[in-house]
């Protein structure tokens, strides 16, 4: 691993990172190609463990002196330089980033690879000793699995279902509201009417009354004054 001067200046620590970077990036190169050469030839890739386990120890590397890096363009006092500090090492951390999410990617395809050669593996030693057995565990499997589906496809119909369902009474519910509303508007203005009626007929009786009322004091008082000046 190619390290950065203790102590070193930004200008230097810089360097270091961008000859650390190239040698990486060349690396991951040469551990792509092998493997696309072995996946090719063989139907599976070839794992170097020491070249990927340098890369990743580069890439570390890279990213320390990017932490390092970072803390010293930030106490220089020209803003010109500074931005233009920041803007490289910036590029410098994107780049390690890019170079790490690459290895990463490299560490899952062999991670897979490795579990398909252990299954392969077993089923072969499977088949070997009993095939009949294996053949019916993957019609078992294949009767799950189309059973899962079915019950899937059936849940979602029923939830289909379920949700028309509501909807329906939903909306029976709003037009059972509208017409209640409307009868109890309609009740008011009858209860309202009555009232008015009731009203109207106290008030007719009244006004009877005092017609009635008023005739006979006239009568009375007519026959009084004819009976005085007779």
């Amino acid at each position: 691993m190619e390290g950065g001067p203790s102590g070193g200046t930004l200008s230097e620590i810089y360097q270091s990172s961008r000859r650390l970077l190239l040698r990486t990036r060349d690396a991951l190169e040469r551990l792509e190609r092998l493997e696309a050469t072995t996946t090719a030839a063989t139907g599976g890739g070839l794992d170097s463990p020491e070249l990927s386990m340098s890369i990743k120890r580069d890439i570390i590397q890279v990213q320390s002196f990017c932490v390092e890096m970072d803390r010293l363009w930030r106490s220089i006092s020209a803003k010109s330089q500074r931005d233009l500090w920041r803007r490289k090492v910036e590029q410098v951390a994107e780049e390690a980033e890019s170079l790490k999410e690459s290895l990463d990617k490299y560490f899952l395809r062999n991670q897979k690879r490795m579990m398909e050669a252990k299954e392969r593996a077993e089923l072969l030693g499977r088949a070997n000793g009993d095939s009949a057995h294996v053949l019916r565990i993957f019609d078992d499997e294949a009767q799950a699995m189309q059973s899962a589906r079915n019950s899937s496809r059936m849940l979602e119909e029923s939830f289909a279902t379920g949700v028309a369902i509501l909807s329906k009474y939903s909306e029976q519910r709003e037009r059972l509201k509208k017409a209640q509303r409307k009868a109890l508007d309609v009740l008011n203005n009858v209860g309202l009417s009555n009232s008015v009626l009731k009203l109207i007929e106290k008030r007719h009786r009244v006004d009877k009354l005092i017609k009635y009322v008023g005739m006979i004091s006239t009568v009375i008082i007519l026959y009084a004054f004819w009976r005085w000046t007779r």
